[in-house]
């Protein structure tokens, strides 16, 4: 048989007839077809440690197309790879094939039947949407798995996926009922009970081979099978052992489609997939086990697990040390701790009598007292808090990923399961052998079912492969010890492909064979995965194989925090290297992007608004990503950050700084961006719009005095229309008005003796030439608290700036150059104590961010520790008792809020809702939005017009049309209060503005 390393007929001499097959693909599908090279890099990796170029990409629009593309490469013979978000950790997404993604288009409801209980769907069904979808009906499907904002069915079903309550409601070969399924003939097949399938039928007579091979390698079949519930290794052949101790189906029946499950793709193509549901339960409590040591918490698993929780999950010191750097994670996380603990198990009792789970959470603390351990339970009786410790938990993965430096938690052994009376032991000797290789494993996960996620550390671009081969042989010698299964949850895939045939022998592995033969004999879907895998440590495949090497280029910041070294045993940093290892620092930071996929989600929150709007790879975090670090090391050519592919990936960025808070890991594309635009304005110079954009602070006291004209203009449609045509704006915007200028109608505080209470109140270019009523508003507010407030009125100079136009435009020496100006303007004002108060999020919120990335020092840091959003302002004087403003009914009964991006990532958001709220009569909603898509010039920019209001219609736009007439629109950003006007036609003012209305 062929396997993943030997595939001769898709190397080099295949150029040619891969142009054919892309162009055979174009013209009979109606879905996308993406051959170029970084379309293929983009889908060459998965959440493993290896990367492995496909022949391409289809992304069918319908069932009809799937089937399409599947027929064309069968008739070319080149092998196919159906994939979903991606998030597999052991490489059984990634291989030398035409990679099916079933995500933007395959993922629809097809039937459901809630008095049965079940529902199908197509695999590109996300499981977060489908449980959204069936929540009114008081169903979910419970599979639980810490990806369920990005997975998809489909995905779910190859690797035989389980999730945190498996304990309960087992994994998901238990939890299906039907696969409708191509396979690799063509034949569309429709797998279900053995007993129900047609007499005669090809799945009836697929029914029986299968049970034929079976039946001949039984006693095989009960030696060698793990006894465990989590084992998800090989084919499932034990589904006709009517001996099986875990049964696959309730009613003990034979589900052919059982044997689908967990085959990572290589006996069929799924087309639909008919899913058991499950009552959702109406109560749940959580509580918070806190151990004194790990082994502890190990031991006292099985004794838990009597109480009959629905889950125990395991999160060790070193994710805790994690999540506590984390701004999102943190004031969640110190919630659940009581002193430090060294461990801590999540239990949670589920079901619809709250006294009956309230009564299981004391017996919970009743055990533990019986243990040993008296007051080492946090009980979280509450929803909210119980969702916000498990989204946590969830991001776990992403959280061990977030570590800075070349040695990384690497994936090979991490879900080994073994039964829960060996687990204390079995952890223990695994840290020994950690140990032994100078490294340590971060635990985290299922220890309710004995399934521990456990990934030791390992720098893959030096000995991390040689150390993963011998950790591998001696925890496999471990699992054989205990009687577990060496692989317990994410599937073989190519990391763990090689262990199949030790883990069930030559027979069954032969058996395995068998099978795939059966249903693919020409070795055509995803070749090379649970049977005739490549080694585990085969370095071509490695996505940092020790040839890995970054092309030499010339960062504009510095990037040398990342550039760290991690003492893998006790856990400490060296000091991060110096400026001139800003380069690789600059590589390192890309490559923090695990590609877990968390960036895919369309839940709250505002990554990633681009990908919400497209569904497309390439627009999303992930995808730039990766091809930021295809660009870094040469696999895109060698214009470096310059290239088209690069400007193409970072298209529609809209710089909202989501993924910087809201990626586990810290990915800060926005960032990125303004180093590909820099590097990009180097190399290929700036257009007449960027030059516009970039200069606004400059010219805008000019435009300001002929307000007129720009009038004038405006209201002329053919100027207008010839204007914008020039600078490639769309003509459905208006341009930007200019009514005068603020601060020169203002004057600064008179005395310059340090007040009780004074303050410094930074006024933007917007908010000084566009909209000086909400400075002026802020200024009135400010004075009514009694304080004395001081301008950024400049004598003679132009107004300062912070330069943020000239990074959106790639002009990052001017942008230094504007904040250095303004640094030294306010410096006075911050070595005396007195705060910097801003109205514009993305201007103020830069000195906080871009301000610390310039090499300015203390400085910066100083600014940074004083610079304050004027909400934020508000509530730290209210909570030192410093803001004695007296507020009356503003007029309106209702604010609807939406937040400006830079606000949600900064979580700077709170505080507005905080002073809305000190208005009498005023109820605040906040709408559950992403990026409201203008983000500066680009909802401006022709090319990105309807891409801007694709982002607004998502959740914003929709939110103000069902508002209330009478309620009043707040938005702090400038960029935000024009895109609700132009897509709504209503206004939004400033939280200031309503404040003033609000004065007593």
């Amino acid at each position: 048989m062929t396997s993943l390393t030997k595939q001769p007929q898709f190397r080099d001499a295949r150029i040619k007839p891969l142009g054919e097959l892309a162009a055979r693909l174009s013209r009979e599908m109606a879905g996308d077809v993406l051959f170029d090279q970084a379309a293929r890099g983009r889908y060459a990796t998965d959440a493993s440690i290896y990367q492995i170029t496909p022949v391409g990409v289809v992304i069918p629009r319908h069932q009809e197309d799937l089937k399409i593309a599947l027929d064309i490469a069968r008739d070319a013979r080149v092998p196919v790879l159906a994939r979903g978000a991606g998030t597999s950790q052991c490489g059984q997404t990634v291989g030398e094939a035409l990679v099916i993604d079933t995500t933007r288009w395959l993922n629809q409801i097809v039937e459901f039947d809630a008095e049965a209980q079940t529902v199908v769907v197509e695999p590109g069904m996300v499981l977060d949407h489908l449980n959204a979808w069936l929540k009114p009906y008081g169903l979910w499907y419970p599979v639980d798995v810490s990806t369920s904002a990005q997975c998809t069915i489909g995905g779910m079903a190859g690797n035989n996926s389980c999730g945190s309550r498996s304990i309960y409601y087992g994994n998901m070969v238990h939890n299906v009922a039907g696969i409708d399924a191509i396979l690799a003939d063509g034949f569309e097949a429709q797998f279900s009970f053995v007993d129900s399938l047609a007499e005669g039928s090809r799945e009836q007579q697929l029914a029986r081979q299968v049970k034929a091979i079976a039946e001949r390698v039984s006693p095989e079949i009960r030696e060698h099978f793990p006894k465990v519930l989590r084992r998800v290794g090989g084919y499932n052949l034990d589904l006709f052992d009517c001996q099986n101790p875990i049964p696959y189906d309730p009613e003990g029946r034979v589900n052919l489609a059982h044997l689908l499950i967990g085959s990572e793709g290589t006996l069929g193509v799924s087309q639909r997939i008919k899913l058991r549901l499950s009552p959702l339960p109406s109560q749940k409590v959580l509580g918070v086990v806190n151990f004194p040591t790990f082994y502890q918490a190990m031991d006292l698993t099985q004794y838990i697990v009597k109480l009959g929780p629905m889950a125990v999950e395991l999160v060790d010191r070193t994710m805790i040390e994690l999540a506590l750097e984390n701004p999102a994670f943190r004031p969640v996380i110190e919630k659940a701790l009581i002193g430090k603990p060294e461990a801590i198990l999540l239990v949670e009792f589920a079901g619809d009598d709250h006294a009956e789970q309230l009564a299981a959470l004391s017996a919970l603390n009743e055990l533990m007292g019986d243990l040993g351990l008296p007051g080492s339970v946090v009980n979280m009786p509450e929803a909210k808090e119980q969702k916000a410790l498990w989204d946590v938990r969830k991001a776990g993965l992403n959280i061990m990923m977030s570590m800075k430096g070349d040695g990384k938690p690497v994936s090979f052994i991490e879900d080994c399961a073994v039964p829960l009376e060996h687990l204390a032991e079995y952890t223990t000797k695994l840290t020994d052998v950690f140990n032994r290789y100078g490294t340590e494993g971060t635990w985290y996960a299922h220890a309710g079912v004995g399934t521990l996620h456990v990934r030791p550390i390992l720098d893959m671009r030096r000995d991390g492969a040689e150390k993963m081969r011998e950790i591998a042989e001696l925890a496999s010698s471990l699992v054989r010890e205990y009687k577990g299964a060496y692989s317990g949850e994410h599937g073989d895939g190519i990391c763990r492909g090689e262990w199949v045939a030790w883990q069930f022998g030559d027979t069954l592995n032969n058996a395995f064979r068998e099978i795939k033969q059966l249903f693919d004999p020409d070795n055509l879907l995803n070749p090379g995965k649970i049977v005739d895998t490549p080694k585990m440590d085969d370095e071509r495949y490695f996505r940092f194989p020790k040839s890995y090497q970054t092309i030499p280029l010339t960062p504009v910041f510095d990037w040398s925090a990342w550039n760290v070294k991690r003492d893998p045993l006790t856990g400490e940093q060296t000091p991060p290297g110096t400026a001139g290892d800003a380069t690789h620092g600059l590589a390192m930071a890309v490559e923090m992007c695990n590609n877990n996929g968390h960036c895919r989600k369309f839940d709250a929150g505002t990554m990633c608004p681009s990908f919400r709007a497209t569904k497309d790879e390439q627009h999303l975090t992930r995808g730039r990503a990766n091809t930021l670090r295809l660009v870094l090391s040469g696999q895109l050519g060698d214009e470096g950050l310059a290239s088209d592919a690069v400007k193409e990936a970072l298209d529609l960025c809209v710089s909202c700084k989501g993924c910087k808070r809201e990626c586990p890991t810290g990915v800060d594309m926005a960032k990125f961006k303004i180093e590909a635009r820099a590097a990009r304005a180097r190399a290929k110079g700036l257009s007449l719009r960027d030059r516009m954009v970039g200069e606004m602070p400059r010219y805008a006291p000019w435009a300001s005095r002929f307000s007129g004209v720009m009038d004038y203009v405006e209201r002329t449609p053919f100027l207008a229309n010839r204007i914008k045509k020039t600078l490639n704006f769309a003509p459905e915007r208006a341009l930007p008005v200019f009514k005068g200028n603020f601060l020169a109608g203002n004057h600064n505080a008179s005395s310059s003796e340090v007040a009780e209470r004074e303050v410094l109140l930074f006024v933007d270019t917007f908010n000084n030439y566009m909209e000086g009523n909400n400075a002026k508003a802020a200024k009135r507010v400010l004075e009514a608290a009694g304080y004395r407030v001081h301008l950024n009125i400049t004598k003679g100079q132009r107004p300062l700036c912070c330069g943020r136009t000239y990074l959106s435009s790639g002009q990052f020496e001017k942008a230094k150059a504007e904040a250095r100006r303004t640094l030294d303007h306010l410096m006075p004002f911050v070595d005396r104590g007195v705060a910097v108060v801003g109205l514009e999020p993305s201007c103020l919120l830069s000195m906080r961010d871009e301000f610390l990335q310039y090499g300015f020092g203390e400085e910066a840091r100083a600014l940074a520790e004083s610079a304050y959003l004027f909400e934020e302002f508000l509530v730290t004087a209210h909570k030192a008792g410093k803001l004695p403003l007296a507020l009356k009914h503003s007029g309106y009964k209702q604010a609807l809020l939406h937040g400006h991006c830079h606000q949600k990532a900064f979580d700077a958001l709170r505080p507005v809702e905080q002073v809305l709220g000190w208005v009498p009569g005023l109820e605040v909603k906040t709408i559950e939005s992403s990026c409201c898509g203008m983000a500066g010039s680009f909802g401006y920019e022709t090319e990105h017009y309807e891409a801007s209001l694709k982002m607004a219609e998502l959740s914003l736009l929709p939110a103000i049309r069902e508002a209330e007439d009478d309620a009043v629109l707040v938005a702090d950003g400038t960029s935000c209060r024009h895109q609700i006007k132009d897509g709504s036609g209503r206004e939004a003012i400033h939280v200031a503005c309503l404040l003033e209305q609000a004065l007593a």
